[in-house]
């Protein structure tokens, strides 16, 4: 394996005024100081330090996790930028850790771009940086490159942030949602629509108070478990904007499958129940951050279970539906009251910036 070398430590900036201004975009000595002060106190590894425009990965090492590259990008524009349970920052670590994780990858490395709007305080830049360090050691990646912008007053909504994710897919790990099959379990890991309640809430539209909390949390732990409980899990996916209604509707269309689910063992915080009742909405479209969905052979699904319920993420996992023989495309969910209803893809947005 080839050394990487570490450059000698260096003096960094420090920013001496209370918030974001057009220069610290500029980039000159307060574009410096703001990302010495900000996100390279945050983020500090020996990747990042030197602050060359890429980051230099060793492919050896990458080698050692797998055989192929897994690559992927997002951005989040959530409002509020911060949540009961997480804030942008988390979020946006969360977000590209598990969209890694599902494709059967193991997460290593992010990148991270950030858009400020002029007069954003600098101390609530240090937060969210914290936020994204925080949570990133927890998934066991590191922040090894990145960008600043920043724009005039209005441009943006104080802050937007863009995470690229690179992580390795070990051999022998195949999924996708054209695998599914008659017979299949449909399982996730626990308590539906928590996120797109909690970021409702927050908003303070609706004059409601309830005690939902985001379930913003990065999967890699939970997702490493089920596959070595079921090795044959056919697919997995993160049900975010459009939710578990969305995710099937995609996986019986790309498989040609049929899919029913069981409203009785859908599990629901009662909270999310009645907030969603009280709006008119539907649980099964609200958006999840700390959610799978996977699709596991009928002969692997207890192990699939178990080891989900084993994690702190999974504790209330739970089968809550079949691929069943039916029309190809076509989700439908048993009803508490006896009946079946179509489960139809989100048209338009339920809810728009949940992430």
């Amino acid at each position: 394996m080839n050394m990487i070398s570490i450059p000698p430590r260096r003096a960094r900036g420090k920013v001496h005024v209370p918030t974001v201004t057009l220069a610290h975009g500029g980039g000159g000595k307060a574009m410096k100081d703001l990302i010495d002060d900000v996100f390279v106190a945050a983020f500090d590894n020996p990747m990042l330090a030197s602050l060359d425009d890429s980051a230099r990965i060793d492919l050896l090492d990458l080698a050692q996790y797998g055989d192929r590259l897994a690559f992927t990008t997002d951005s989040f524009v959530v409002d509020p930028l911060v949540f009961p349970g997480g804030d942008i920052g988390k979020l946006a670590v969360c977000g590209t850790v598990n969209d890694l994780a599902v494709g059967g990858a193991l997460p290593l490395y992010l990148s991270c771009a950030v858009i400020i709007e002029e007069g954003v305080s600098i101390d609530f830049l240090r937060q969210i940086a914290r936020s994204m360090a925080a949570t990133a050691q927890e998934a066991g990646v590191k922040i090894v490159t990145g960008d600043t912008k920043v724009v005039n007053k209005g441009a943006c909504d104080q802050m937007f942030i863009t995470t690229t994710g690179v992580g390795v897919v070990a051999a022998g790990v195949e999924l996708g949602a054209h695998r599914a099959r008659l017979g299949d379990a449909v399982l996730v890991n626990g308590l539906l629509g928590d996120h797109g309640a909690a970021i409702l809430g927050a908003r303070g539209d609706m004059a409601l108070q309830s005690p939902i909390e985001s379930d913003c949390a990065p999967l890699q732990g939970l997702i490493a478990s089920l596959l070595d409980a079921a090795p044959n899990t056919r697919f997995m996916r993160d049900p975010t904007r459009g939710g578990v209604a969305t995710v099937l509707n995609e996986i019986a269309e790309a498989a040609q499958v049929a899919i029913e689910i069981d409203e009785a063992v859908t599990p629901l915080r009662d909270e999310v129940r009645g907030f969603c009742e009280i709006l008119g909405l539907d649980p099964l479209y609200l958006a999840n951050e700390g959610k799978i969905v996977a699709i596991v052979p009928p002969d692997e699904s207890e192990q699939a279970l178990e080891a989900m319920r084993a994690h702190p993420l999974g504790r209330q996992a739970a089968v809550i539906g079949t691929v069943v023989a039916g029309e190809p495309g076509r989700v439908t969910m048993r009803t508490i009251f006896g009946g079946r209803r179509i489960v139809d893809m989100l048209v338009g947005e339920q809810l728009p910036r949940i992430c």
